[in-house]
């Protein structure tokens, strides 16, 4: 078997990504993820998950109605523990061993977040969640996956989606819509492509830190891109050869 190309990444699930047929944490689909997971994880893979909440908790919606931003925020915190102990429980019925971390600190159910601590679990073969986004109101987890895997040394980030890639527009409703097989983070932020938030991406560039947008929903993905193969769209450093060339 080949190895990996990529030793340590960051997955970024979203809270949508758990909820499946309906359901908030759809126990189905939290266990296809975990089997995704435990996959690379089996191949020696280091692996960090930051997850968000927004299956659970939608603050914008509260926030129009006129809830102050940070409550909203601090309660999709919140949101995401649920998410994170849901996967760390999917991924240890796996035989995988997990540690939850928040940014929030909650002593009984999961560890702050230390990133030294984080550190060594990962070199012990365990994956780490990353749960309660940073810990402060008004950041993304998008925010959150671009700091954590900055501090963890990941190769890279790997952003688990509903679609194939990045696309020219959305494909649901612009059938002219072309997939890019790559783009680098400036032309990303010029032509608003929905990559990340514009701090993650910043923060992506500034430290040449690839983003790799691919279908969740495909079993073997993730597998598929820590082997390097051709999957999804690689956000990245400006190439060699031209970037941002779209697919057919």
């Amino acid at each position: 078997m080949a190895d990996p190309h990529y030793r340590r990444v960051l997955l970024k699930l979203s809270g949508e990504a758990f909820a499946g047929g309906g359901s908030q944490v759809d126990v189905d689909t939290t266990s296809a993820m975990a089997e995704q997971i435990a996959q690379i994880h089996a191949d020696g893979v280091s692996i960090a998950v930051v997850v968000g909440g927004g299956n659970i908790w939608r603050g914008k919606q509260h926030e129009a109605a006129g809830m102050e931003r940070a409550t909203a925020d601090y309660m999709g915190m919140l949101a995401t523990v649920i998410n994170g102990l849901a996967l760390q429980d999917a991924l240890e019925r796996l035989g995988v061993p997990t540690r939850v971390q928040t940014a929030i600190e909650m002593h009984q159910i999961a560890e702050p977040y230390i990133r030294r601590r984080a550190m060594r679990h990962l070199e012990k073969g365990r994956v780490v969640v990353f749960a309660a986004g940073t810990g402060n109101p008004y950041f993304t987890t998008d925010t959150t996956a671009a700091l954590r895997a900055i501090e963890m040394g990941a190769q890279a980030i790997l952003k688990a989606t509903k679609v194939d890639g990045v696309y020219s527009a959305d494909p649901k409703k612009d059938p002219a819509a072309t997939r890019f097989a790559q783009v680098d983070y400036l032309r990303a932020l010029q032509l608003g492509l929905e990559v990340m938030d514009n701090t993650a991406l910043t923060l992506c560039m500034d430290n040449k830190l690839p983003i790799i947008v691919f279908d969740m929903n495909v079993a073997g993905n993730i597998r598929r891109v820590i082997m390097g193969e051709d999957v999804g769209t690689i956000v990245g450093p400006p190439r060699v050869h031209a970037l941002g060339e779209a697919l057919g």
